[in-house]
């Protein structure tokens, strides 16, 4: 792959069988947000497997330090510009010659009534939450689909399928993320290429701290991002393709699907 097939913006669906790797060619897999939580999580977890990783982040002293501990290769980049996506997968690229994997783990938050969101914050929610994995998937997929292989893997949010009163817009970013997953889910059935959707509760990041706001709620309670690292590598290596954290959230989603009101109703009582 070169990089005018990051340009393409059609893929062609592989109609022979894989190749398989070489014992000494590691799969190569690009991380965004890595330079914290979730991301860093992911690149320590995956380098223990054997992956080969490019990091992405904004921060890049933490980003550094984590590309030095993993043997990584730091590429930052800024999602919230519209052009951040098309530079990051070229230099990705440029780096590997190729990327079978992308784990969309950058996000930004904020909570406050949605009429007195910043224009500024819901601008960058929108590129970085929404809008990057969605530039990225369709910069990198041809290749994937060239090859006959990949893995793609979204980090949704609960707030993305039942909502959460104060964060409006951000909810509305991982909404649109699951159902870019469960739409192209369908689109890559019967190639080699999976999508994979990862859905966790609140999780003990610095997402909190950097939107402003401190994590309130008494349920759930938020989870280390060691496990949800450890559902991305899961995500990467088997056939599942949605995966709720703390597992007991798949309840209070297919409830809030198949019985909105009731849903709403036990959400104002119990919070």
């Amino acid at each position: 792959m070169t990089t005018d097939d990051v340009h393409h913006p059609a893929a062609r669906t592989a109609s022979r069988r894989a190749r398989p790797r070489p014992a000494d060619d590691p799969p190569v897999v690009l991380i965004t947000g890595a330079s914290s939580g979730i991301g860093a999580s992911t690149a320590v977890r995956l380098a223990a497997a054997g992956w080969r990783l490019l990091l992405s982040g904004t921060d890049q002293a933490r980003l550094d330090a984590i590309a030095a501990r993993t043997g990584g290769r730091p590429l930052p980049a800024d999602l919230a510009k519209p052009d951040g996506a098309q530079r990051l997968a070229e230099a990705a690229v440029g780096a590997a010659g190729r990327v079978d994997a992308l784990v969309a783990s950058a996000g930004l938050g904020w909570r406050g009534p949605f009429a007195q969101t910043p224009a500024d914050t819901l601008d960058r929610m929108l590129e970085v939450n929404l809008a990057a994995p969605l530039r990225l998937a369709r910069l990198l997929l041809p290749g994937m689909l060239e090859r006959d292989r990949g893995r793609i893997v979204l980090l949704g949010s609960m707030a993305g399928q039942v909502g959460v009163r104060d964060e409006a817009a951000y909810a509305a970013t991982k909404a649109g993320l699951t159902m870019f997953a469960e739409s192209l889910w369908y689109e890559l059935r019967g190639t080699g290429v999976g999508v994979r959707l990862i859905l966790p509760g609140a999780v003990e990041t610095p997402f909190f701290a950097a939107r402003g706001t401190p994590y309130q709620r008494e349920r759930p309670r938020p989870v280390q991002p060691d496990a949800v690292a450890g559902l991305v590598l899961a995500a990467l290596t088997t056939d599942r393709d949605r995966f709720f954290l703390p597992h007991w959230l798949d309840f209070p989603a297919r409830l809030h699907g198949a019985a909105p009101g009731l849903f709403r109703r036990m959400a104002s009582r119990f919070g």
